[in-house]
């Protein structure tokens, strides 16, 4: 590590000011992307702006079937939110299987996809949930805002304070862990709308991160099974080769996640 000023933020207001007032700030949600980063001397922000003392920035929201969540609400208060099990229990699940509970009970939604780490799961949640990210200054679509690897529509000193969705008439994720972080090596969000609207993300597997597959979200808008998903072909242009597996493999994954995905709708 190397010196660093600390700040702690009190309210969105105060936040975005320290951030402003120091042009190499950067903010700190749950810190674990951003303290191992700077451990390993991948990243040198001047300052630390901590979020985890403004109370505004967390919580969980439901009336009726609209969700919101603060950008600070951990991984384990998603996981463990009663309300969100009832009308939305894929993201609940999915944010229990993130990490270890050291990771969940520190790592908020907010900085996971501020992150947007290609094998992340959230983003494929709020992709195929069409959720929308808030920020301090505007409200920013899910398919707008993941932009590719590590890479967002975020603007510089730009800070996500909620994200919200309507919670669909079914849903389900699977996801292929890297037996050691848990991450995805491969994962699948499918959605069916209650106008029968059908969206599916994958994780973990694209090159350029995060994206929705069309030959999936066709085939289950026809039919919403399994059995469908068999009919599908999942091209491996595009995808990740790396230590873990190659390209093929994850597109065998995406097919394979996309039925146990179902399965838990």
């Amino acid at each position: 590590m190397y010196e660093v000023n600390y700040h702690r933020a009190t309210s969105v207001d105060d936040a975005v000011a320290k951030r402003a007032a120091a042009p190499e700030a950067q903010f700190l949600a749950g810190g674990q992307t951003l303290l191992p980063t700077m451990k390993h001397h991948l990243a040198a922000p001047s300052d630390l702006v901590d979020l985890r003392g403004v109370s505004e920035l967390a919580g969980i929201v439901v009336s009726g079937r609209n969700v919101t969540i603060g950008a600070m609400t951990t991984h384990a208060a998603v996981a463990e939110s009663a309300e969100l099990a009832e009308i939305c229990p894929a993201i609940a699940a999915l944010a229990g299987g993130i990490g270890d509970p050291a990771v969940r009970h520190q790592g908020t939604i907010g900085g996971s996809i501020a992150n947007n780490d290609p094998a992340a799961d959230y983003p494929a949640a709020l992709l195929a949930l069409g959720a929308t990210v808030h920020t301090n200054e505007r409200a920013i679509a899910a398919g707008d805002f993941f932009t590719g690897l590590f890479s967002t529509a975020l603007e510089d000193g730009e800070m996500i304070t909620s994200v919200s969705f309507e919670a669909p008439a079914r849903c389900g994720y699977a996801k292929f862990p890297n037996p050691a972080s848990r991450y995805a090596m491969t994962g699948v969000f499918v959605a069916k709308g209650g106008d029968g609207s059908v969206r599916v993300a994958v994780t973990g597997a694209g090159a350029d991160g995060v994206f929705r597959h069309s030959g999936l979200e066709a085939a289950l808008a026809s039919d919403w099974s399994a059995a469908a998903v068999d009919g599908v072909s999942v091209s491996a242009d595009g995808l990740m080769s790396d230590i873990h597996c190659d390209a093929a493999y994850r597109a065998n994954l995406i097919k394979a996640m996309a039925r146990r995905a179902l399965a838990a709708t």
